[in-house]
């Protein structure tokens, strides 16, 4: 067959890797419904909402439980087919591309919200549980996950990317949040990495293997199970939306609050371009300046002093009055408005494609990085409106481009360039919560160095020794 001619062309896997002598293992272990070949269900399994070209897989197979992952990766080890995790497919830089064919794991039927402890705060959960699942889940317990990437994803996939969001500025990113995880490795051993059933708060009993894979993106293991902490719903949430004269204004105003210690929950920054196509796309009416968006969580008597310093500073640096949003209805739509900033980019340009940038600096650096990626876009030509989770020092530049003009996406292409340089010559990285996938290797080396990188690649070698986790990702092509 077709797929299993396509895994043989690949000269990096011996000629005995041939799918066909796999096919019956894989359906003895998870049914015959399990096991698909299909080139419609190949397809999507093989892009996520990156720009990279879709690389589908050769076979996707549909585990039920870890004894199954287990199982499918001893055979995927012993004819030495690639295994690819696949969570939702909301990833950003293709993470799920199939560059050298294999089997797709798709997690979605692990569904299973599975130890629950309240007066604990934590939750243990299987891969095919995405963060909205998990917290119409925990409505009625008055705990709730925060990590809040904007997407649906799932939470196994969220913490193999160390994906973060609008509320990581007080809540943490993933890396913060994940206490254990079930890894089941290339040969198909599952490793507990704090211990089995173990979730205590904080721990120092010896490496961090949790922390190991998280933001690994499948290339070490795959992620069966999570142990996440919890937090206590706010008493109150107030929303509130900011205008300002300038680049300069808006960023000094954020770092400005984080200094003064106010413990801010969302702090968005919105470049003017970004205003005017959230206006256009989700029916609203905010000033056309550089805005952000701004959320506090609190009690009653604790938030009133926390909102009037962060006023008092937005205004001493030319901004506007607070527009309040205080009930749910209009928060929601406030903070909707900010998720869809993708869409209403790309209805800036119809029938165009985007590709969302993702660098971080230090705080004291995000005003002038921004400044210059404005410049940058101006003088290159580019649309590239600007949304970013600034009390981290994280943004994106939302690229949107014709990628039927050849001139123009080399444009593109070298403006993602000279923005991740800029960030790293800043002491920044150049991707603060989307991962590495296929685009960044080149820039993680220039991040990481020669020394790191090394430390890396025999991690990479001990664990996976016949490459056969998601080969291409984070690190180069060995021998490339």
């Amino acid at each position: 067959p077709q797929p299993a001619r396509a895994l043989l062309r690949n000269a990096r896997l011996p000629p005995q890797a041939s799918l066909d002598g796999a096919l019956s293992a894989l359906r003895s272990v998870c049914g015959e419904d399990s096991v698909l070949l299909g080139e419609a269900v190949r397809e999507q399994h093989g892009r996520d909402e990156s720009v990279h070209r879709c690389c589908p897989p050769d076979v996707v197979v549909f585990p039920h439980c870890v004894e199954e992952v287990s199982a499918l990766a001893k055979v995927c080890h012993k004819h030495r087919l690639p295994i690819i995790p696949f969570g939702t497919g909301t990833g950003l830089e293709g993470g799920v591309s199939a560059v050298q064919g294999g089997v797709c794991f798709s997690l979605r039927k692990m569904e299973q919200v599975l130890d629950l402890h309240q007066e604990d705060f934590d939750v243990t959960v299987e891969p095919g549980v995405t963060r909205k699942a998990l917290n119409a889940y925990l409505r009625d317990t008055g705990l709730w996950f925060p990590v809040d990437p904007g997407a649906d994803a799932s939470l196994c996939g969220m913490a193999a990317t160390s994906a973060s969001g609008t509320n990581a500025v007080r809540y943490g990113t993933m890396r913060e949040n994940v206490l254990n995880l079930e890894v089941v490795l290339a040969d198909g051993t599952v490793v507990h990495t704090a211990g089995k059933g173990r979730h205590p708060r904080k721990t120092s009993a010896g490496y961090n293997l949790t922390n190991l894979f998280v933001g690994s993106e499948g290339t070490l293991g795959i992620l069966t199970k999570t142990t996440l902490r919890l937090y206590g719903v706010p008493e109150v949430v107030v929303s509130a939306v900011c205008s300002f004269p300038s680049v300069q204004s808006a960023v000094d105003s954020t770092v400005q609050i984080l200094q003064s210690g106010v413990p801010i929950a969302r702090i968005e920054f919105l470049d003017e371009v970004m205003v005017d196509a959230c206006n256009r796309f989700s029916s609203l009416s905010y000033p056309v300046t550089p805005t952000l968006f701004l959320e506090f969580h609190g009690s009653e008597g604790g938030l009133e002093g926390q909102v009037k310093t962060a006023e008092d500073i937005s205004q001493s640096n030319g901004g506007s009055d607070f527009q309040w949003a205080v009930d749910v209805e209009t928060r929601n739509l406030l903070w909707k408005a900010r998720h869809d900033a993708w869409y209403a980019a790309l209805a800036l340009r119809p029938g165009c494609k985007a590709y969302a940038t993702d660098v971080c600096v230090p705080l004291s650096r995000l005003p002038q990085i921004i400044v210059e990626t404005k410049q940058d876009l101006v003088e290159n030509r580019l649309t590239g409106p600007i949304a970013g989770h600034v009390g981290d020092g994280n943004f994106h530049c939302l690229m949107v481009l014709d990628p039927g003009d050849p001139e123009e996406v080399q444009r593109v292409h070298l403006f993602t360039e000279r923005l991740a340089r800029r960030a790293l010559a800043m002491d920044g990285t150049c991707t603060g919560e989307h991962g590495v996938g296929l685009g960044k290797r080149a820039l993680l080396c220039e991040e990481l160095g020669h020394a790191a990188m090394q430390v890396t690649s025999s991690l990479k070698q001990m664990l996976d020794p016949m490459n056969l986790m998601n080969p291409g990702k984070i690190l180069q092509p060995r021998g490339g």
